[in-house]
């Protein structure tokens, strides 16, 4: 039997439905006599409520309940949101202060849920919120990533919530103090709103004994776990659903307090009640991304390569922890904080802060895009200041492909790689060569061309252990039923066309099942570049199990020993035997034979380690210094991914994944005021980019197959992210650095590039 698969590009099978309109939203299948909620939010970023007057709402036509803080409580609710906290550098617990599902006395951001309204309709619902009379007593906003004002929670005096370090801080000041060479560089990596296409939603039933909340998310067994503990009801009482999701990034991995206020209105009321945000509510409410400053330092030899490096970091953490906060720019930062090179002294020290804003979480990567944008923008600093090309400085310091498995400073294993080969073709692809006269080119009519090259490498993140069922139905189709969730990036077909290789059990028979708690018991849903690679290792422990139970049961059939029965070329064979059945046709006779015990198969795999995704891409970017206007002219992408199973669905998420780092790189910024209300909260002011802001994404494969897993893939989900921050920054840096320009931080405006190209005109002069 085959071991990898047949990396064909096959289409898309569910983009049919997604295309036609025949997609299944949370919105689309509530049902129709669900009652709706509307959700009283904090109009201010801080303060203490003094009233809160529910009696218009609670008399208001078509209203059934209404819902505050003290009514969960009442009911025996577990209020509490779950948050990890990190260990700090002195072996004491970050910060954990409680934040509730509604607001009790205190508010601590501008779209804090205060209280919950259930109605007929959507529109006396909102209607009914009119009627709450709410006053609240200001207090300063604290918006400043660092310590001091407003105490914002007991819990964090000067509002840190945690100092946590890793590495060695005593060696790596010695490596500086005996450097030839040392480089430093203030990076700042800017806020942004994940804005999926599909805001946040979800619907709740509860039949007198069983709840079913259905919403839209990445998995589905970590709100089950939630709702059952902070409900109180056993966990065979609690079904969990995720039907066709749109877009998720990380976003909406986690629970959030109105899925558990759906859910508890639907018990008390025994009706179906359904929540669907608006535009504006999920910006003001949805977990936000990145915000975060770096100091970063390398230290160099005399023949430039790197003997230290050092990055000091403050993170924003929002108003409150959120589910994987804290460790977001603390242990998933740490996992690849040196890259691609050989440094094996270093030093992360990582600050969290609290502000009355809303909270940050997992975006498109979890902390290893920032990380990467951090070193990969002080390495091409150091390329400037120690005047080497930066792809020569880069390639000086690879890890050599002999020196694997490579263990890092942080504690990882990277188990293959081949860098240089890598950014060969990387450099073939771009046209590195005819830079120069492109440059020229623009030049002469009075533009900036720029080039900027990031080197990247990401770890897969997440549960490594997956399980796969396969169940043949009567109808001749087969069930494959899963554990990850597809937010839109093919599962259906990836997963499909695998078994399809592995068995031959044509891919349009069959029907991958998802995202729904009852049909599977255990799962690691979608996150952090893990699915197919986790997937097809279940599902390729699933093949071996059928295989194994057929074979004694069509050793029978054929007259033969059971180890003269193979499965090879999509059949089962025997020495002997004319018979040469099928997947499909041994199901077929099993079921016929009454043997029913042979039509359901099922196995449980676990990665020996982590793959790790890594490659080059290359940015080129033309300025107008008349406006400051921002292009990003070409994007060239090398990747190793090691083996793919279909390349059309990797080269999709890479270019999805370089669409949203071009985003947060040039249009995409959030913005507070110094009251802490949020500025950016409609599409007239939050700029996600166009079409017209993207060229076309040249994407090529250069694999070294991974050793982490059998199929020799590498996670591709967040990879474009991941490099492209730094790509276009490096290029834009390059297009102003012979305007003077020094220090070039995201996100590039038009008002900003134009700005930094005045003030150094201006100080020029």
């Amino acid at each position: 039997m085959e071991k990898f698969g047949k990396s064909q590009p096959v289409k898309r099978v569910e983009d049919v439905r997604f295309l036609t309109g025949a997609g299944r939203y949370v919105d689309d299948i509530a049902p129709e006599n669900a009652l709706h909620v509307a959700v009283l939010r904090s109009p201010v970023a801080h303060g203490t409520i003094t009233a809160l007057d529910l009696d218009g709402a609670r008399s208001a036509d078509g209203v059934h309940l209404v819902l505050t803080l003290d009514d969960l409580k009442d009911a025996g609710i577990d209020t509490a949101m779950n948050a990890t906290v990190v260990t700090n550098r002195d072996g004491s617990k970050g910060a954990a202060p409680v934040r509730t599902m509604l607001a009790g006395k205190r508010v601590r951001f501008v779209g804090e849920p205060i209280a919950v309204i259930v109605a007929d309709t959507r529109e006396q619902a909102r209607d009914a919120l009119e009627l709450i009379e709410l006053d609240i007593d200001d207090l300063p906003a604290k918006t400043d990533l660092g310590p001091g004002g407003q105490l914002i929670h007991d819990e964090a005096p000067e509002n840190r919530a945690f100092d946590w370090d890793m590495g060695d801080e005593e060696a790596t000041r010695e490596a500086f103090e005996t450097a030839a060479h040392t480089v430093a560089l203030d990076v700042v990596d800017n806020r942004i709103i994940a804005n999926s296409m599909e805001p946040r939603g979800c619907y709740a039933e509860w039949d007198g004994t069983r709840l079913h909340l259905s919403y839209g998310g990445q998995g589905v067994w970590g709100v089950k776990t939630q709702l059952s503990e902070k409900l109180g009801l056993e966990p065979e009482n609690v079904r969990v659903t995720n039907p066709d999701v749109g877009g998720g990034f990380g976003m909406k991995a986690m629970a959030y307090p109105e899925y558990f206020a759906v859910a508890h209105a639907a018990r008390v009321l025994g009706r179906p009640v359904r929540w669907m945000s608006d535009r504006t509510e999920a910006m003001l409410s949805d977990n936000h991304g990145r915000d975060l400053t770096s100091l970063a330092e390398l230290a160099f030899d005399a023949d430039l390569r790197i003997t230290a490096y050092r990055v000091r970091t403050r993170c924003n953490l929002g108003a409150y922890n959120s589910q994987f906060g804290q460790p977001i720019q603390t242990q998933l930062f740490s996992r690849v904080l040196t890259g691609v090179y050989d440094i094996q002294t270093t030093w992360l020290q990582v600050e969290g802060y609290y502000t009355n804003t809303t909270q940050v979480d997992a975006y498109r990567g979890a902390g290893r895009p920032e990380a990467i944008y951090v070193l990969e923008r002080v390495m091409d600093r150091a390329a400037r200041e120690l005047g080497v090309d930066p792809w020569e400085l880069r390639r000086r310091n690879f890890i050599r492909p002999e020196a694997f498995p490579y263990g890092t400073a942080t504690g990882e294993t990277y188990d293959v790689g081949d860098f240089d080969k890598v950014l060969k073709r990387a450099a073939a692809e771009a046209e590195a060569d005819g830079y120069g006269a492109r440059k020229s080119a623009d030049a002469a009519r009075g533009l900036l061309r720029g080039q900027g090259l990031c080197y990247y490498i990401e770890s897969i993140l997440g549960d490594p252990s997956e399980g796969a069922k396969v169940e043949f139905c009567e109808d001749g189709t087969v069930n494959l039923y899963v554990g990850t969730q597809s937010n839109g990036q093919g599962h259906e077909t990836v997963f499909a066309q695998f078994l399809a290789d592995q068995t031959g059990i044509p891919a349009d028979r069959i029907r991958v099942v998802q995202g729904d708690s009852d049909l599977i018991a255990q799962g690691g849903g979608t996150g952090g570049s893990r699915s197919v690679t986790v997937q097809t290792t279940a599902t390729l422990a699933t093949v071996d199990v059928m295989v194994e139970a057929f074979t004694p049961y069509l050793a029978e059939k054929m007259g033969v020993d059971e180890g003269a029965v193979v499965f090879d070329d999509e059949t089962f064979r025997a020495p002997g035997s004319n018979l040469t059945p099928t997947m499909l046709e041994t199901a077929e006779m099993a079921r016929a034979d009454g043997r029913m015990e042979l039509l359901s198969h099922e196995a449980r795999a676990k990665l020996p380690g982590r793959s790790y995704p890594n490659g080059a891409h290359v940015a080129e970017v033309v300025i107008d210094p008349e406006t400051g206007e921002t292009r990003v002219d070409r994007y060239t992408v090398v990747d190793d991914f090691g083996n793919l199973i279909n390349p059309m669905l990797a080269e999709g998420q890479v270019h999805g994944g370089v669409v949203q780092g071009i985003g947060q790189a040039i249009t995409e910024h959030v913005v507070h005021d110094a009251d802490g209300q949020l500025l950016t909260a409609t599409f007239m002011d939050y700029a996600l980019p166009r079409a017209a802001d993207v060229p076309m994404i040249e994407f090529s494969s250069e694999p070294v197959p991974s050793t982490a897993n059998l199929m020799g893939m590498k996670g591709c989900g967040e990879a474009g992210t991941v490099g492209a921050l730094a790509a276009v920054a490096n290029a834009v840096q390059d297009a102003l650095w012979d305007r003077g320009v020094r220090q070039a931080d995201m996100p590039f405006t038009p008002l900003k590039v134009w700005e930094l190209l005045r003030d150094e005109s201006v100080a020029a002069e």
